[in-house]
């Protein structure tokens, strides 16, 4: 249950901020293209069920909005064939790049003042090598499009990860305090997102009402937690092989999905079968039922600091990931090093606060030493038929006559 419901949460923000909300802040919704928001929800389904292949048997934790972004930020610099890896991956392919930017400028703007009891922060930064070129178009666009922050940074000086650290556990109210331990000579710039989220349920759990229970872990061992309780009316679907409950937040305009599966049912393997269309059902099919019995543990999740390399190459992203990479938008010669995600949630009684961070490492390919033939001594030459590789005539020059 907890990596169905962490998914949920990392998505919960973005797809049901949408669904049958007032517009806030001034956006207008009528710029966010469905296509964009559809992309969005496929690529976090694809890359939640790659990271459960490695992860089968613990908990996985992400924020799929945030890793979706930072890596948005970075196709804004993509071109060519790279451009149409991102772009299949992303879920963007036939989008044209000025819709996608559009989408996520006026939902971004929705998603600062969606529910003013909720506290929802969405941040993006660029640090850049100090001295080195990037495309100021390239970066104009992430200034207007994400509101990104864009500083150089001298990243020679050991101090340097402390700097873009900091920003990022300032940004994450301290949840997350750590993404980068040093930064690699080759190195270039970093795309960062970061999301932090704290809401209060709408109707709380009473304290009174937690108590002792058993929850039966993937390993088959039973573990005593603290299990919040409460009765009453509850939004609620089942479905063929699993139930699920929608929890709203703040003024109803965000809420956490649980979905539960029948007993027997492995949740790697239920997790498999998850994507839009039936994530689209259990969202719609909802219904207020009265006098239900809800118990759910409380519980703190870490996940990470995870590579996503791997994930990405899997489905699609693989020349993005390597120096033959064409990100000529930023500046020729770059490549995507490595993507690090790291997510942290707690829900107990009160609500629950969530922080998401994505960090994409942009490195320039390593020099190749330059190759430099100066015949300034003797030497051997021959002539020879290329088509069968026959020697026609060879030579050895050991001095030049006048």
């Amino acid at each position: 249950m907890y990596r169905t419901l962490a998914l949920i949460l990392g998505m919960v923000v973005l797809v049901v901020a949408l669904a049958g909300c007032s517009v806030a802040g001034g956006a207008d919704l009528g710029k966010v293209s469905g296509l964009v928001v559809d992309a969005n929800t496929g690529f976090g389904f694809d890359i939640f069920k790659e990271l459960n292949k490695d992860d089968a048997q613990s908990s996985v934790f992400i924020s799929p909005f945030s890793i979706s972004m930072a890596l948005t930020m970075t196709y804004n610099g993509a071109a060519s064939t790279t451009l149409d890896a991102m772009s299949r991956t992303l879920g963007f392919d036939g989008l044209d790049r000025s819709v996608v930017n559009e989408s996520y400028k006026e939902l971004l703007r929705h998603l600062e003042k969606v529910d003013s009891k909720v506290t929802l922060n969405i941040a993006n930064s660029i640090w850049i090598r100090e001295g080195y070129p990037i495309k100021q178009s390239f970066l104009d666009l992430n200034k207007d499009t994400f509101d990104a922050l864009v500083r150089e940074l001298d990243f020679s000086k050991s101090d340097a990860p402390d700097t873009i650290n900091g920003w990022i556990k300032s940004k994450t109210s301290g949840m997350i305090e750590k993404m980068i331990d040093s930064i690699d000579p080759n190195t270039v710039m970093y795309l960062i997102n970061a999301v932090y989220f704290k809401g209060q349920w709408m109707y709380k759990f009473d304290p009174k009402n937690t108590f002792s229970g058993s929850f039966k872990a993937l390993n088959g061992q039973t573990q005593t937690v603290d299990m919040m309780s409460r009765k009453g009316t509850l939004e609620y679907t089942k479905g063929d092989n699993y139930q699920a409950i929608r929890l709203p937040y703040g003024s109803n305009k965000l809420s956490m999905y649980l979905i539960l599966p029948d007993e027997g049912v492995n949740i790697s393997n239920f997790t498999d079968t998850l994507d839009a269309d039936k994530w689209q059902k259990i969202r719609t099919s909802m219904a207020e039922v009265e006098d239900a019995i809800l118990q759910i543990p409380k519980f703190r999740l870490e996940y990470g600091i995870k590579n996503l390399n791997a994930s990405l190459a899997a489905l699609g992203m693989e020349e993005a990931l390597g120096p033959g990479a064409d990100f000529s938008g930023m500046h020729p010669g770059l490549f995507i090093a490595r993507v690090l995600h790291k997510a942290v949630i707690e829900v107990n009684e009160e609500g629950s606060k969530a922080a998401g961070v994505t960090v994409v490492e942009m490195r320039e390919s390593a020099a190749v030493d330059q190759v430099s033939f100066i015949a300034n001594r003797p030497f051997v030459f021959m002539i020879t038929d290329d088509t069968t590789g026959t020697i026609l005539f060879m030579g050895k020059l050991s001095e030049i006559s006048n």
